[in-house]
């Protein structure tokens, strides 16, 4: 690639009818030749600054490049879901040369066949490496990259990791820890209330952030200090004014004999000069203020998160043995002869590679738990369909829950969530207002609450999903990929509590760091 830059100077952009900026008189530059991961809280706009550098709103300020910009993931439209992706590389990417496509599949150890299956049958993993196969067969574009991890199982995740280890010339949005330090040599950050360009990969930048953090506190402390002495002398020296100035209307000769009326301006000068000690003492404390106030500004304060387990009477929740399950009309079984036990205290995380079963055996463990009606069709079992009508599952062994099990599930699927939050806090019965305080622990503007749900990123759709289970007192937590989409900051706030409150759970999730903290326990899907 063709060293360039991009540089953004005075960059300022609102959504037309939003209420704050997105981005307000931001200037930085990058080199084109980086591999730059891109963080910030979800909502800051990291997807929005991809589509301006696409230019598809208009801005106020400049951004300055000589590169041509590629955006993953590319667009597929319904009809586009019929096609093979042999027919769909010109759409995607104008001049694409097909056997540059097959290079870089090679690389990413992905054979040639999935260029020749429709779309639509086409595992997740298998969609990813083909769109970057075909991102990554020109030179010299500068590739802008939006979470090309989600939904992807670990062996798919490895796959990528190690190919975009091997290429430059990117921003890499991603909240994947794992994936940001093994593909990054920069970072983008959109802080709190700056913007940071930094050398080195995710878990640099957030150690040099943590030292600049508790440098940042401390001074904070000494400023505290600071002010409250500065204070302490202003109110004692305009209490002194004060008494002055009362001193100048009025005197008992007998008492005060050796005063007399002329003393009185010199009192007056004398009080005068006390007031602009005071004032000037005042603006001090203000110039300190402002100096400081921007201290704190860009902190990483994570408030901590509540949760209300419940204790159940029985120690063993889940009861699972040689249990096989397969849709009818299938070849083959969601999975089978699966044995373990998952006990009270324990959190036990279902691993294997995408379409291996975990989704269908969570929805038949919430099935046998005797959810209600509107939580089933909420998690409607996956699998085969015809004529609209979900196919019967075939079962065999033993898969038993503990009478009176009361569960808290997130499910990956966010495509239920409509409406107002008031309406969402209705339907699922939650107290409104400890639903957005919940929300906003988990770092979502109070403006956020006025719009309707399914106007939410996928990360706050998430979110909104999570907050509900955390607010839900439950014996079991059932979360089925619940960090898709989710910032890293949010990811370990969420750590930390269940590290906390160490709640019964039963979750899958492909971010390995943080299968690594959170389980106990792991059941391998062969």
């Amino acid at each position: 690639m063709t060293l360039a830059q991009i540089l953004v100077d005075h960059l300022t952009f609102a959504y037309e009818g939003s209420f704050d900026n997105i981005f307000e008189d931001v200037s930085f530059a990058v080199d084109t030749n980086w591999k730059l991961g891109f963080l910030g809280r979800n909502g800051k706009g990291k997807t929005t600054f991809l589509n301006l550098l696409l230019g598809k709103y208009a801005y106020s300020g400049s951004i300055i490049t000589s590169s041509a910009f590629d955006y993953f993931p590319y667009a597929v439209t319904p009809e586009q879901l019929q096609l093979p992706a042999a027919e769909l590389l010109e759409q995607w990417k104008a001049g694409c040369e097909p056997w540059r496509v097959l290079v870089e599949l090679d690389q990413l150890r992905e054979n040639a066949e999935v260029l020749y299956r429709p779309f639509h049958t086409l595992s997740p993993g298998e969609r990813t490496k083909v769109m970057l196969a075909v991102l990554f067969s020109r030179e010299n574009d500068f590739l802008l990259i939006d979470e090309p991890t989600n939904h992807l199982d670990q062996e798919s995740r490895g796959n990528v990791k190690n190919y975009l280890a091997s290429k430059k010339g990117f921003i890499l949005v991603s909240h994947d820890r794992d994936l940001l330090d093994a593909c990054t040599d920069h970072v983008l950050v959109l802080n709190r209330k700056s913007i940071d360009v930094q050398n080195g990969n995710f878990s640099v930048w957030w150690e040099n952030k943590q030292r600049r953090d508790q440098f940042a506190r401390a001074e904070n402390e000494k400023h505290i200090k600071e002010i409250g002495k500065l204070r302490q002398s202003a109110a004692q020296k305009a209490q002194w004014a004060d008494q002055n100035e009362r001193t100048k209307i009025g005197f008992d000769p007998v008492k005060e004999h050796d005063r007399s009326i002329s003393t009185r301006a010199y009192i007056g000068a004398k009080t005068k000069k006390m007031q602009s000690r005071v004032s000037q003492l005042q603006k001090r404390i203000g110039r300190e203020i402002e100096e400081k106030e921007g201290l704190l500004a860009d902190l990483e304060e994570p408030v901590e998160l509540k949760l209300m387990p419940l204790r159940h009477h029985r120690e063993r929740l889940i009861h699972v043995r040689e249990f096989t399950a397969a849709y009818e009309g299938s070849a083959r079984p969601a999975f089978s002869n699966l044995t373990f036990d998952l006990m009270q205290g324990e959190r036990v995380a279902l691993h294997g590679e995408n379409g291996c079963g975990k989704s269908t055996l969570i929805k038949l463990i919430l099935q046998r738990a005797g959810m209600g009606e509107e939580a089933r069709e909420a998690c409607a079992l996956p699998g085969l369909q015809r004529n609209g009508a979900q196919l019967p599952v075939r079962e065999s062994g033993v898969c038993e829950t503990a009478a009176g099990l009361v569960i808290s599930y997130i499910s990956q699927d966010t495509s239920m969530l409509k409406g107002s939050i008031q309406a969402f806090c209705r339907a699922h019965g939650l107290d409104e207002s400890l639903f957005c305080a919940i929300l906003r622990q988990l770092d979502m503007e109070r403006v956020q609450f006025r719009k309707n749900i399914e106007d939410y990123s996928e990360g706050q759709k998430k979110k909104v999903l999570i907050a509900a289970s955390l607010l839900t007192p439950a014996h079991l937590y059932i979360w089925d990929e619940p960090l898709n989409y989710i910032d890293v900051f949010s990811r370990m706030q969420i750590e930390n509590l269940l590290l906390a409150y160490q709640p019964t759970m039963l979750f899958v999730e492909h971010d390995v760091r943080f299968r690594e903290q959170i389980a106990t326990k792991t059941v391998e899907f062969l």
